[in-house]
């Protein structure tokens, strides 16, 4: 069920794109009825009604996943008090996301809130992976795997992922997929900010880099190397993806390819981080890890 929760809040994120690159933001041009007088979109309003009405539809079927996921944290036995509240926490981010989103069709699809509801969504699939993640391991103490200065570089790694994401919202918020016709744009110049967007793209791509090399040069377990190849994989595909999009005047599949892209670089950040550390069982002996005592030399 946790994993059920990650898959499907990247999907609904691949929904949401899908609103917006079809033009059907204000489908439902109200919040949270479709019309004044309906909860449901009507004849009247065409496929762009149907369109917004199916992807609020669909977050009520991952609100059951989630709920289905908190049911079965607080069933587990032996009790398990982190995991019980990283389900809640998953499941919490569903409302709170349906309201942003609710808030986008209010302010008639204001950028800077559509850029909101995208990355209310990032903080989402962060919360369902640790839930996720978490009930793979026991509640023992947590570890280090690789010394403590390319854990932090791990921690960097994640943060310009993050930031990446966010400069990405504004990239959005200039270009032409408002989402509805009459929608306002954040009024930055195009160019500049897709610009400034591909330099923080080539930062991290350094960054994920070095952090692949350091860890082969600390002889670092294969699960955080396999991690940082993945994410390497997943910045150069996104890269890719970014640039034919971008010469090739913004066709909506490949935005909205580059959407799902924004969620796998995201979940790949955080498999990075997660490597960094493991948790063992209190009668299992730890295994000599001969690069975290050489660590200082």
């Amino acid at each position: 069920m946790a994993l059920a929760s990650v898959v499907g809040n990247v999907l609904i994120v691949g929904t949401g794109g899908a609103v917006r690159l079809t033009k059907s933001g204000l489908g439902c041009p109200t919040w949270p009825r479709c019309t004044d007088e309906s909860y449901v979109a009507t004849s009247e309003m065409g496929v762009h009604g149907v369109i917004e009405f199916g992807n609020r539809l669909l977050t009520f079927a991952l609100a059951a996943v989630v709920i289905a996921g908190v049911v079965a944290a607080w069933r587990q036995r032996p009790r398990r008090r982190p995991l019980r509240l990283l389900a809640v926490a998953a499941a919490f981010g569903i409302p709170a996301q349906a309201m942003v989103g609710g808030l986008t069709v209010l302010t008639n699809l204001n950028p800077w809130v559509v850029g909101l509801h995208f990355l209310a969504s990032m903080a989402v699939i962060a919360a369902a992976f640790a839930f996720w993640r978490r009930t793979l391991e026991p509640d023992d103490p947590a570890r280090p795997t690789v010394p403590t200065p390319l854990r932090g570089l791990a921690w960097v790694v994640a943060g310009v992922t993050a930031a990446v994401l966010v400069v990405g919202t504004w990239v959005t918020g200039s270009g032409p997929h408002s989402g509805d016709a009459g929608a306002a744009r954040n009024d930055l110049d195009p160019e500049t900010i897709s610009q400034v967007h591909a330099d923080m793209v080539f930062l991290l791509l350094g960054l994920a880099i070095a952090l692949w090399f350091a860890l082969r040069a600390v002889r670092a377990p294969a699960g955080a190397l396999r991690a940082a190849g993945l994410l390497l994989l997943a910045i150069l595909g996104q890269g890719l993806i970014g640039f034919v999009q971008y010469l090739t005047g913004l066709p909506v599949l490949l935005v909205g390819a580059h959407m799902l892209g924004s969620c796998l670089v995201w979940l790949a950040a955080l498999a990075v981080l997660w490597s960094t550390r493991e948790r063992r069982p209190a009668g299992i002996a730890e295994t000599p890890q001969p690069h975290l005592a050489t660590a200082s030399v």
